[in-house]
């Protein structure tokens, strides 16, 4: 990501935005541009589109793909994620981004990874609305979702496809009662080389 030295509004970073033929996060009055996905990144978050989509028609919420921004008005940020779901009216009243998720998932990059393990994470957890927060593997099939519990803590869940019966396998987002196998949501993906490690 690449940012720009000159410091910026949010209202001014969202006018830009408008205009702009490439997507920017911002951060505290900084604007960084973003890369473009690769296929298995747009497939997954297609695949969970599509999904949730189906999902929730009719219950109110509503389920956005990466070109709708989150603002997290308490960190002086906005962020596109790779999918969200809010069920909050209140982000009805804004077009350009949201502010009250329920869930938020990124699909895993190497550019992104440690980004969205750590400091991204951080900002999401100061959203009093978001219940869930989850992460896709683009090198396993490989679901790990961080719940918020009753004691404001986050707890990870992992979800990986069976060896033996790779098929039935399934996961879970429990903020929309949701649940479809690991297959649907991997539907027509090619994962990307896993890292090896050189023994010496």
């Amino acid at each position: 990501m690449v940012a720009s030295p000159q410091y910026l509004t949010p209202e001014s970073y969202l006018q830009l935005e408008a205009e702009s033929p490439i997507k920017h996060e911002y951060f505290g009055g900084e604007v960084y541009a973003m890369a473009g996905a690769s296929d298995v990144h747009v497939t997954i978050a297609g695949n969970l589109f599509a999904l949730l989509r189906s999902h929730v028609r009719g219950t109110g919420c509503r389920v956005y793909i990466s070109d709708m921004k989150v603002r997290i008005e308490t960190r002086d940020r906005f962020y596109y994620p790779d999918v969200i779901v809010t069920c909050d009216p209140r982000d009805q009243e804004t077009s350009a981004y949201k502010r009250f998720p329920k869930l938020v998932v990124e699909v895993l990059s190497d550019s992104t990874e440690a980004f969205d393990r750590g400091d991204k994470f951080a900002d999401y957890q100061t959203l009093e609305s978001l219940e869930e927060y989850v992460l896709i593997n683009t090198r396993h099939q490989r679901v790990e979702c961080f719940r918020r519990n009753e004691a404001g803590l986050w707890v990870l869940q992992y979800f990986m496809a069976e060896t033996a019966m790779p098929e039935t396998a399934t996961f879970c987002l429990e903020s929309i009662d949701f649940t479809a196998t690991i297959a649907a949501l991997y539907e027509d993906v090619t994962l990307e080389p896993s890292e090896e490690i050189s023994e010496f």
